[in-house]
């Protein structure tokens, strides 16, 4: 079942009740900014679980974090040189474009078809069920800026110096 990211869904007591969870505000705030936010890291999340609940330790987000993600009601990524991050978008095979001057991160479906990209040229013997594709390149904001001033905004905040070298 492939859930809409942008869309905090009005069942979430219910699928956490599915998969085995205990309702909690923490965890019903922390599903709402994940699926409302935009492959946000910890500290994000963190904060916007402060607003929509009040104080809740880093420690105690981390650990929900695991259990969605586990759970598969969050998906987490980690593409090289950047922290972790959340999203809403599970049960799907989606890759990412991630770009290496200011970290944004985009979804892109995977190929057309029949999931080619499941399909590698050798298994070498494993039952293949997803693909993690991440696609490295400079996003359209970072196009426009120069190599030595970073767009503004929130995108801003990092450079990714141990990314895969430009080509």
């Amino acid at each position: 079942m492939t859930r809409n990211p942008g869309a905090a869904t009005p069942h979430a007591a219910e699928e956490l009740r599915g998969v085995g969870l205990r309702v909690t505000a923490a965890r019903l705030a922390i599903i709402e900014t994940v699926r409302t936010g935009d492959h946000l890291g910890v500290e994000a999340i963190a904060a916007g679980v402060r607003d929509r609940v009040g104080h809740v330790s880093t420690q105690a987000v981390y650990e929900a974090l695991r259990a969605l993600s586990a759970a598969g009601l969050l998906q987490r990524i980690e593409p090289a040189g950047s922290p972790a991050r959340y999203e809403g978008r599970v049960g799907d095979n989606h890759h990412h474009l991630v770009c290496r001057r200011c970290g944004k991160i985009t979804d892109v479906d995977c190929a057309v078809g029949q999931a080619p990209c499941l399909e590698p040229v050798s298994n070498a013997g494993y039952q293949v069920d997803q693909a993690d594709v991440t696609y490295w390149g400079i996003c359209p904001d970072c196009q426009g800026t120069t190599r030595g001033s970073a767009p503004s905004g929130e995108a801003a905040r990092t450079e990714l110096p141990s990314a895969p070298p430009e080509r």
